[in-house]
């Protein structure tokens, strides 16, 4: 027998047993004895070798025997294709992209190969280019699976979710029992619904998620946690209970790595578990990804702030950050606006325009090119400001465009990424002891962490009736998003409502089942339904105003009101809260001790349900609670921009300091004279 042909039958005796270790060793002997100048027979060998060691998890090992086989056979399409494999399994999915690309070249009529290179191009955020080979490979296989659940999720990434809820059923059509495909299909309809489409949407999702459960996923914690949140947007409370504690049992296990963090704030399962789920939802999302950059200590005259958002148009973050961006010292700072998202050609969005000293539409770009983007600009300190909420573009940090990074305002907790140096929050929000459950240092600021701006205007204030409110009683005001009222909050509200007669709740207006539920909950804790009022969504100016007619806002746990606390405060509505255990569950309380109203924040849920019946019940206490905060309202500090301004500006300058000197990132606290210590 020749060489060669010993070669061959091995490699066919291999592909048949890839877990064998002594065709495996016998292979290798042969292939050493071929030297170095492989024929044919002998590159493709070494490309099957390099696969059988890929699926033992031998990737350097496979990695070499692949370069082998390239080098020795460049014009064969199967050798790429199998080294785009690897590639991928090492994580270096631009490379693998690259690697399926040629082998399509090569190989025009071999479909998954063009597929495989969409489905990476979408996974990297390369959105057009990804469109191209994904509708080749569907040329030549329309039944090809995989290239219609990446072209249908392509769809839903741009934000066209008809045509994306038609691929995904498409592919149902095809394999019903693809679990990321109910998934996927039911995310879009959770998606589509929460922007205004068919209210069975909402349904629907719920529906498709339980599917994509009940097939089976390798890691389910990411489908159990949409599931757990649409139950909890359309408070569905029934059989929440267990779902909660399977998603809380799978992260306390270390079985899920795709739970997503911001939903998993919403179980209240305590700040050490929440850096757990952040810190392996951070490694799936962004863990093949390296620095990209060479690192400075140098800078110019201006420090030059980047804040990263998608949120630069009429959002929550863009109304707290407005007068900021316009009120930093343009003698100290320079300030970047880097923008992810889309342009609603709205006020806001031409008002941060034009204060920002420059603005980045980065929208439009991938990753690694949004960051080539910003550390062209020569950003200093990098600033995200959207953390693992929607829309967020983590893997931009990860490339570490910028020689200092941090995060700020979106999320509240740890983002459990290495890529980050700091999180700027405040005492309250964030005590130094809370230092174990944060990958990032903690910054702190002297008073709140959240800025806030003077210029919102308030409209008008109107008539009770007119809000369908009742002329009499008390009105409790409770403007959270659904997904933050619980049960056992609930039933709390209940038993307030129940012992303030002619009292009502005032709950912001959601999807239609939204009200359905709560008020078939309220009757079954023996409330009336009509004493449950729901305001529909407003402008900014007379949402404010409506503020006015209330006489308590009501705070949710264990997320509670961060920019809804705000509303309320600036509109010169008490708040009361409970100081949580997480970030997430201490923002009111942080604003409430900086607005001087720290007797608002309670320290558990029996003194908040005994403080808001005793408020309830003393209107002239209420009232002077009322006036204290309008007295002060101006010069409060979440409301003194300038103040604030200097405050952030002193924790730039000493996370830049610290960064100049050779420093590793560390905690300190800005002083309310604007210096800082160490922490």
């Amino acid at each position: 027998m020749t060489e060669g042909s010993g070669i061959a039958d091995l490699r066919r005796r291999l592909a048949g047993r890839p877990g064998d270790g002594s065709l495996l060793s016998a292979l290798f002997d042969a292939l050493d004895r071929a030297g170095q100048a492989g024929t044919p027979e002998e590159a493709v060998a070494r490309s099957n070798l390099g696969e059988a060691l890929r699926r033992q998890g031998r990737l350097a090992e496979a990695e070499a025997h692949h370069r082998i086989a390239l080098a020795w056979l460049p014009g064969f399409g199967g050798n790429h294709y199998n080294w785009g494999v690897t590639l991928q399994a090492l994580g270096r999915l631009a490379e693998a992209a690259d690697a399926y690309g040629e082998a399509a070249r090569l190989m025009p009529g071999f479909a998954p190969a063009a597929c495989n290179q969409g489905v990476l191009l979408r996974d990297l955020g390369r959105l057009d280019e990804a469109e191209v080979p994904l509708r080749r490979s569907l040329g030549l296989d329309p039944t090809l699976v995989p290239a219609r659940l990446a072209l249908a999720a392509l769809y839903r990434d741009r934000g066209d979710l008809e045509r994306a809820v038609a691929g995904f059923r498409a592919c149902l059509c095809l394999r019903p029992d693809l679990a990321e495909g109910q998934a996927n299909l039911a995310l879009a309809l959770k998606e589509r619904a929460q922007q205004g489409g068919p209210p069975e949407d909402g349904a629907g999702g719920i529906a498709g998620f339980e599917r994509a459960l009940r097939i089976g996923l390798p890691d389910p914690g990411g489908v159990l946690a949409q599931l757990v949140q649409q139950r909890r947007h359309l408070c569905r409370w029934d059989g929440l209970g267990p779902l909660s504690d399977r998603l809380v049992a799978l992260v306390r296990e270390g079985r899920t790595r795709q739970a997503h963090p911001w939903i998993f704030l919403g179980e209240g399962a305590g700040p050490e578990l929440e850096r757990t789920c952040a810190e392996r939802y951070a490694a799936w999302k962004t863990g093949g990804i390296r620095p990209a950059f060479p690192q400075r200590r140098s800078r110019g005259p201006r420090l030059r702030i980047g804040y990263l958002s998608a949120d630069f148009h009429e959002h929550a973050t863009a109304v707290l950050i407005a007068e900021l961006v316009e009120r930093h010292d343009r003698d100290r700072l320079e300030i970047v606006g880097c923008s992810t998202g889309p342009d609603d050609g709205g006020p806001l969005r031409a008002r941060l325009i034009a204060g920002f000293d420059r603005f980045l539409d980065l929208s439009a770009l991938p990753d690694e090119p949004a960051a080539r983007a910003i550390h062209g600009a020569g950003i200093d300190i990098l600033v995200d400001l959207k953390g693992h909420t929607q829309n967020a573009r983590p893997g931009i940090a990860a490339y570490r465009p910028a020689p200092v990074q941090a995060q700020w305002l979106g999320y509240p907790g740890t983002l459990g990424s290495p890529a980050i140096d700091y999180v700027i929050a405040d005492p309250v929000v964030a005590p130094v002891g809370h230092q174990p459950f944060y990958s990032e240092r903690i910054v702190h600021l002297p008073d709140s962490y959240q800025p806030n701006d003077r210029k919102r205007v308030i409209g008008p204030v109107p008539s009770r009736a007119s809000c369908g409110l009742p002329e009499e009683g008390v009105v409790f005001c409770a403007f959270n998003a659904s997904y933050k009222i619980g049960p056992a909050l609930f039933g709390r509200w209940c038993r307030l409502l129940d012992r303030v007669p002619g009292s009502v709740l005032w709950l912001l207006e959601g999807a239609p089942e939204v009200a359905i539920n709560l008020r078939g909950a309220a009757a079954g804790n023996g409330i009336a339904p009509d004493r449950l009022v729901f305001a529909p969504r407003l402008p900014g100016p007379a949402h404010l105003a409506r503020h006015r007619l209330a006489d308590l806002f009501l705070d949710s746990g264990p997320v509670g009101a961060h920019t809804t606390a705000s509303d309320a405060l600036w509109a010169g509505l008490p708040v009361l809260s409970v100081l949580g255990r997480s970030f997430a569950g201490r923002v009111a309380a942080s604003l409430l001790h900086a607005v001087g109203l720290p007797e608002l924040a309670v320290a558990d849920w029996g003194a908040y349900e005994a403080a808001a019946h005793r408020l309830a019940t003393a209107p002239a206490e209420l009232s002077a609670l009322k006036r204290r905060l309008e007295n002060g309202r101006l010069t409060a500090p979440p409301f003194d921009t300038d103040r604030f301004a200097r405050s952030i500006e002193t924790a730039y300058a000493t996370m830049w300091d610290i960064h100049a000197a050779g420093a590793p990132p560390r905690g300190f606290a800005v002083s309310a004279r604007n210096g800082a210590s160490q922490g």
